[in-house]
């Protein structure tokens, strides 16, 4: 019997694990990639590669969209299409701390139907299959319940609650910060956040696995003006997320000049 797809995510996270916890706080090679888009080390490379080979030797209809591999059209005829981000949090692995994931989903249709988030120096393996729920280590995940919005609170990096983005300036929402956009999600999926934002053009890569968490959480996510976000665009990138408990992803949608 042929694994589900969300069995061979979980199994190759747990390999892009092994090889990335060799590399971390091992000072790995680092470049800086052009366009200002980032650095990228050894180890995402190294966790690419194997990625690449294992997941569509095992699916070998499925197309193929990652950080760190140059986009190929091809992909666009594909029903179901890998969509992976490494090592999602780059940065925050080079500075050597923990809050780094790796970031698996695949999509069909432009829907993603199967997430891991997996944060190996961490233990955390965040899962999620359309219409099977999300879970951390194998225990069921909801959001958080309602609450009035001054004590709600936000992930989100810090340009974000800047008042130019508000209509009536910024929510009075308590705000926090992680580096990576996959682990923002799963923890608002978990119900340890209320909800996340990201305000600028994203990357499909960053957020299609967590974006299915936080759906299959009982969460509301969506763009930023609103939209329901479709993944394996031409330009894989969204116009932003926005993601979390209902009534509070509602509240700060509204609130967006």
């Amino acid at each position: 019997m042929q694994e589900s797809d969300l069995d061979l995510l979980v199994r190759a996270a747990h390999q892009a694990g092994d090889i990335a916890r060799g590399f971390f706080r091992a000072d790995p090679k680092v470049w800086d990639k052009a366009d200002n888009a980032g650095p990228v080390t050894e180890a995402d490379l190294r966790v690419n590669d194997m990625l690449e080979t294992m997941l569509p030797q095992a699916r070998p209809g499925y197309g193929w969209l990652s950080e760190e591999t140059e986009d190929v059209s091809d992909r666009h005829d594909a029903s179901r299409i890998f969509v992976i981000d490494p090592i999602d949090g780059t940065r925050a692995f080079i500075e050597g701390s923990r809050t780094w994931s790796h970031s698996l989903a695949i999509v069909e249709n432009g829907v993603p139907i199967a997430a891991v988030v997996y944060l190996p120096m961490m233990d955390k393996m965040y899962t999620a299959s359309r219409g099977g729920g999300a879970f951390l280590n194998e225990t069921s995940m909801r959001v958080a319940t309602s609450k009035p919005v001054d004590e709600s609170t936000v992930l989100a990096a810090k340009p974000n609650f800047e008042n130019h983005h508000w209509k009536d300036g910024t929510p009075p929402v308590i705000p926090h910060f992680r580096s990576s956009l996959a682990y923002r999600l799963a923890l608002v999926a978990q119900g340890r956040f209320d909800a996340m934002i990201t305000l600028r053009p994203t990357w499909e890569w960053d957020v299609a696995a967590g974006a299915l968490l936080v759906e299959e959480a009982g969460g509301t996510v969506t763009g930023r003006l609103g939209e329901a976000p479709l993944f394996n665009n031409t330009h894989p990138q969204l116009s932003g997320m926005i993601a979390g408990q209902p009534q509070l992803h509602d509240t700060l949608l509204g609130a967006l000049a």
